[in-house]
Parts: C-alpha cells; structure tokens; sequence
C-alpha cells in the first residue's frame, strides 16, 4: 500500500466511436474502459471520466456547467438575445459571451439525478471510485439571475439543491470542482459557506478541487494560492486537489500554511501542454513538494485538472507517467 495515492481529477477525452454513435450502454461501455485504463496504469482512486456530461456545443468546457443548470429546476437553458446583453453587462465572465442559462424562479433538485450517474459508474468500477460534482459558486457565476437577485441567495439556493442527493452517493470519494474561486478571493466565505453544505452531507471521503480555470486549454483566473488560505482552511473536507504543476514556484510556499488536518492533492502532471512528464520529472516533484510541506502532508498525486481537451494517447501516457512516478519516488 503506497503512502502517497494515485488519483484523477475528473473528466476524460470521449473516445471517438462513443462520439459517433452515442447511447446509453455506449456510455456504460466507455466508462468501464475509463476505469480499466486506469487501473492499469496504477491508479489508486480513478474517476469515471464524466463522459455521460459531454456536450458537442460546449467545446471550450466539455459541457460540464450546462450538465448541471439545464437539470436544476427554475432555471431555463433557452437564453434569448436580452438575456445575453444582460448577462454581457455585469462583466463578471468576460470568457463567456451568454449565460449558461437563466434563473426564471426558485432552484430545486429538478431533473438531476446525481445517484443514478454515480450508480451507473459504480457497476463498471471495478473497486473504490470517485464521483465529481461542479461547486454551487461556479455554477451561480455563470447564471444572468432574474429570481433571487442575490448573489449569496443564488449560491445557497445551489449548494442546498446538490447537497439534497450527495448523502447517498455510492463510492469512496466525493469531489467538488471549483475554478473561479481562485481568481475572486474575496467571495472566499460564500463560496466555502455553499461548498461546506455539500461536504457536510457527505458521508464517504471528500475532496475539493481547485484550479485557475481550464477554458480551451487556457487559464482564466489570475491569483495564486496565498490569497486563498483563509477560504482553503475553512473548508470541511479531507484532502484538497490542487493545481500546481502549472503554477509558479511560490504557490507551494504558501502552503505551509494549510490546516495540518487537511491533505494536500498535489497537480504533478499539466494538462495545459501535449508533453508528457516523465517518471523522473513526477518523482523530483513530488520531493519538492515534499520537503517544502513535509513528507506526510502530501495525501495525493494528480493531474492539475480534467482530460477531456486532449487526446486519449495523451492522456494515457501522462497517467502512466503518474503512476510510475509515484513508485520511483517510493522507491519501488
């Protein structure tokens, strides 16, 4: 048994036959290659590749926010041209040029169904998995709100829906997904207030991911981790999983500073580039990491996010070279 585990973040690149003739069972088929792949190559907690959450008019984000506002009840995916020239008003996601959707009435579970995406995975996993879920301040950041009118109530109204289906997960880890927080520290106690709900209905292991953002490959949030304490340290989960092999030298320094009763997920493989690490490169990594934070505060290896922009033979090759980096800092 390793000291240091192996994970994923989240997200894959959708194979091409499941592309071209999608289906429910091509879905199920696809997710066991997913976690068999993974396996493999020496991945300790794997994800399920979000698959099923892909969406070919969301090539920038892989669909991943729309998955989740077009099933929340009172909100409406149909976005009309005033909506797009109010939601472009508030200048707050210059990246996107509409809102994902528009909050007509009060937010409720609606049509997502978080148990049975997580049980279609569980039947394919082959062993302890973790399940992912996109944070409620992400989501209300990319919402034009016509209801509360309130960013807090918005967030809230969010977090309390997702928290509702998360009690009953069936796997070993829930993560919630969270990039915009990075680049607005100072929303950092909404954000954890809203996050914290989920977490608190949780009753497997939970982590939380972070990351500068991940829009077509490129980052969107400026900021760095030292601004983020405070916010990091108030969170009730396990483990965070961070992005920091894309990051400069001082975002470890500040670190240290983290709450000793959570672990730290430490970005060792960037997704932002083609290149694939080499063990060598992962092993020297993790013993920075190591030696600046203490050897037993390093919980987790990963990629620095999802790899659903790349290509598969990429995306292999780099959680290969995860693996095998983890062993030769172990020495095995």
């Amino acid at each position: 048994m390793s000291r240091i585990l192996t994970t994923t973040v989240g997200s894959y690149p959708v194979p091409e036959w499941l592309s071209a003739l999608p289906s429910e069972q091509a879905v199920i088929d696809a997710t066991r290659v997913v976690f068999n792949l993974q396996r493999q190559a020496g991945i300790d907690l794997p994800t399920d590749g979000e698959l099923y959450r892909f969406d070919v008019n969301h090539p920038d984000t892989n669909g991943m926010i729309e998955y989740f506002v077009s099933k929340l009840g009172g909100i409406d995916s149909k976005v009309s041209r005033a909506d797009g020239v109010a939601f472009r008003a508030k200048k707050e996601m210059g990246f996107r040029s509409k809102p994902a959707a528009v909050v007509r009435s009060a937010i409720d579970e609606g049509w997502l169904d978080l148990q049975t995406d997580c049980a279609r995975a569980a039947k394919v996993a082959g062993g302890d998995f973790k399940f992912t879920l996109t944070s409620p301040y992400m989501l209300a950041r990319t919402l034009l709100d016509l209801h509360y009118k309130d960013m807090e109530a918005l967030t809230l109204a969010i977090a309390d829906a997702l928290a509702a289906q998360v009690g009953e997960l069936d796997c070993a880890c829930v993560q919630v997904d969270e990039a915009n927080i990075p680049g607005n520290p100072s929303d950092g106690p909404l954000a954890a207030n809203a996050i914290n709900r989920i977490l608190d209905a949780c009753k497997v292991q939970t982590a939380v991911h972070f990351c500068f953002g991940n829009y077509g490959g490129q980052t969107i949030q400026s900021g760095g981790w030292k601004p983020l304490l405070e916010f990091l340290n108030a969170l009730h989960t396990d483990h965070l999983v961070l992005e920091l092999a894309h990051r400069p030298e001082d975002d470890l320094d500040a670190l240290k500073e983290l709450d000793p009763k959570i672990g730290v997920g430490l970005g060792v493989v960037d997704i932002k580039v083609n290149h694939i690490e080499t063990a060598d490169q992962i092993a020297k990594r993790i013993e920075k990491a190591a030696a600046k934070l203490g050897a037993e505060r390093v919980k987790y290896i990963h990629p620095d996010c999802g790899f659903w922009m790349l290509k598969r033979s990429i995306a292999d090759r780099k959680i290969e070279a995860l693996s095998k980096g983890r062993d030769l800092f172990e020495g095995r």
